[in-house]
């Protein structure tokens, strides 16, 4: 490669690198090892992960069942090695489960468009933020400070360049969003009013009435869900009066992979749909009249003019959406109020038990899904060294978050948690 660009040595290459910001000592890896002794070291690796706890932690990444058929189907070398949806003539299989992906989606939130998927939840909410703004025109927003702290960082970077300002929120006692508060800042030069449901603190948001709020000033009412398996009990947004719809579709099938990432999605009102952002796929039929899938209403930079752009989106999950897709063909409308219905049950079995062990007290009573606060008598620290050694991963800090939350604790069960790991964990609680 040297003699090919015509130079004699590696100090000739790195000859544009000034000196002093050149590193001139020893590396610190190790002696390089054969396949076998790698795959040892791999192996030991591995035995130092936790093994055999029980989590309750949630915060927008939950533990949910995952049929083995998804894991089988994904790992097929037609969707592994599936080829880019341009050329539509040889990528029919991708793009069919792209359009079921987006048919699914406008199912659950009672939507009328879908796009074929974003990164994650975070950038979302974002992308839904910046759509909000290219249709109405203004360029301030209001943030409910219940919507997931780290999708409002996110949020915070996105808007931070465009001109645009975001408002946060705070919320009541009730744990959702100060509706008084959102009323009195809820100007004519609002965008949009964005919320989370379920919440950041596990309770549902008033949607209804949100939305009368905002269409009344001609703000654009945005609902972000975490927890997009809720909507297998819970009434979509759209049918409440949300404008647009976004969030994480990790609950359907995905694996919690250490945080992520995961899959995206972003619904909106049809009259919206040329502002969406990233990929939508269309049906249609070809010159036989045979039924068929393509790109269509695909306005990004790579299709578009950079200043027509609605997004700079050069990706989507299409294997993650895929398997979201499998698993709502699996459980189909039956299974998912099943499966949403477990997590309810079981998530007012183990409140009811924590309200009998006196231990503890609960936050922010009212509708919920999966997740719940606990009042801690003492500090996590404290606390949570007890769960640890019990085998017990209880929930997140939400002091972490909230500075006035900081002996507060938020607890995630669903389906996948039996009577046994529940009554633990109560078992733990009344230790305290």
């Amino acid at each position: 490669m040297l003699a090919e660009m015509g130079l004699q040595s590696i100090e000739d290459l790195l000859v544009g690198i000034p000196r002093e910001l050149r590193f001139r000592g020893d590396l610190n890896l190790p002696p390089p090892l054969s396949e076998t002794k790698l795959l040892e070291k791999f192996r030991e690796y591995e035995g130092r992960n936790s093994k055999g706890l029980v989590s309750f932690l949630g915060g927008g990444v939950n533990a949910h069942y995952i049929p083995t058929v998804i894991e089988t189907l994904t790992s097929r070398a037609e969707f592994l090695t599936s080829y880019t949806p341009y050329q539509a003539e040889i990528s029919q299989g991708t793009l069919q489960a792209i359009f079921e992906f987006q048919t699914f989606i406008c199912q659950l939130t009672d939507m009328e468009v879908s796009n074929a998927s974003m990164y994650d939840g975070s950038t979302a909410l974002a992308e839904a933020m910046l759509m909000s703004a290219r249709i109405t025109q203004r360029h301030r927003f209001l943030l409910a400070s219940t919507v997931h702290p780290e999708y409002r960082k996110v949020v915070g970077t996105y808007l931070s360049h465009q001109n645009l300002s975001v408002e946060p929120v705070e919320f009541e006692e009730g744990g959702t969003v100060d509706i008084v508060r959102v009323e009195r800042v809820l100007g004519d030069d609002v965008a949009a009013l964005a919320v989370q449901s379920p919440n950041f603190l596990g309770n549902l948001e008033p949607i209804r009435k949100l939305a009368a709020l905002a269409h009344r000033r001609g703000a654009l009412l945005i609902v972000n869900i975490a927890e997009l398996l809720s909507l297998g009990i819970v009434n979509g947004p759209g049918a409440m009066g949300a404008d647009i719809v976004c969030g994480e579709a990790q609950s359907l099938g995905i694996p919690q992979s250490f945080g992520g990432p995961h899959v995206g999605f972003l619904a909106a009102r049809e009259k919206h749909v040329r502002n969406l952002p990233g990929r939508l796929v269309g049906q249609t039929v070809d010159s036989e009249g045979k039924r068929g899938f393509v790109l269509t209403l695909s306005t990004r930079e790579q299709h578009i003019r950079r200043e027509k752009a609605t997004s700079n989106i050069c990706t989507n999950q299409s294997l993650f959406a895929l398997m979201a897709t499998i698993y709502c063909s699996l459980l189909g409308r039956k299974g998912l109020r099943e499966v949403a219905l477990q997590n309810v049950a079981k998530t007012q079995y183990a409140l009811a038990e924590v309200r009998k062990s006196g231990k503890v007290r609960v936050l922010f009573e009212g509708p919920r899904f999966n997740e719940f606060v606990l009042l801690l008598p003492q500090p996590f620290s404290q606390v949570a060294s007890r769960f640890y050694d019990a085998g017990i991963i209880p929930g997140i800090d939400l002091g972490h978050y909230f500075p006035a939350l900081s002996n507060a604790l938020l607890v995630s069960v669903t389906e996948t948690k039996s009577k046994a790991d529940i009554d633990h964990f109560i078992q733990i609680l009344r230790t305290l």
